[in-house]
C-alpha cells in the first residue's frame, strides 16, 4: 500500500475507474491523502503515473509511462541555482509563450511540464538523459542556440540496434 497527497485530487479522482483498470490497483482517498493498493510492481508504477499527473501532464502522457514503459523524472531548478536568479532562470526555460519548453520537448523527443520550481521530464530512457543534460545547461547559462544544436547533432546518430532490444507488437 502506497500514499501520495496530491494538490490536483481532482484529476485523479475523475479518473479514477481508467486508472484502477490501467493500473491494476485499487486507489481510494481521504480528503488530499490518496492512497492505492496493488502489487509492487504496479504500485511502482502509479507512483510515477500520479505523480506525473500531479506534475501537470495530461492523462495520455501519464498514462503512457506505463502503456510504453517510459521513465518520469523530475529536475528540481534550486539545486542549479543561486536565490537570487530563479526567476530568471525560469523565464529562460519557459521561454516567450512556452517556445523553449517546446523546442526541447520536440529536440529530446520527450515531453515536458513546469509546475512551480521543477520540471517533469516523460520520455525513452535513451531520451531522458539528453533532455536534462540539456535543461542543467540552459539553466547554468549556456546560450539556447549552442543547447539546440547539441541536441540536434546527437539527434543525426542513429542508435545501433543489437537485436537485444524486443519488438512492440
Amino acid at each position: 500500500m502506497a500514499t501520495i497527497i496530491s494538490d490536483k485530487l481532482v484529476r485523479i479522482i475523475k479518473n479514477k475507474k481508467r486508472l484502477e483498470k490501467l493500473l491494476n490497483i485499487k486507489i481510494t482517498n481521504n480528503g488530499r491523502e490518496i492512497t492505492f493498493e496493488g502489487a509492487p510492481e504496479e504500485e511502482f508504477f502509479a507512483t510515477k503515473v500520479l505523480d506525473a499527473l500531479e506534475m501537470g501532464f495530461s492523462f495520455s502522457d501519464a498514462t503512457s509511462i506505463k502503456e510504453n514503459e517510459l521513465e518520469f523524472d523530475v529536475i528540481n531548478i534550486k539545486e542549479f541555482v543561486r536565490r537570487g536568479n530563479l526567476e530568471k532562470i525560469r523565464g529562460r526555460l519557459i521561454g516567450k509563450d512556452g517556445r523553449v519548453l517546446k523546442a526541447l520537448s520536440e529536440l529530446t523527443k520527450c515531453s515536458l511540464e513546469m509546475k512551480g520550481n521543477e520540471i517533469g521530464i516523460i520520455g525513452d530512457s535513451e531520451n531522458i538523459k539528453p533532455a536534462i543534460d540539456a535543461i542543467i545547461q540552459i539553466i547554468q547559462g549556456s546560450k539556447h542556440a549552442n543547447v539546440y544544436k547539441g541536441l540536434e547533432k546527437r539527434k543525426e546518430d542513429p542508435l545501433l540496434d543489437l537485436g537485444l532490444k524486443e519488438k512492440k507488437k
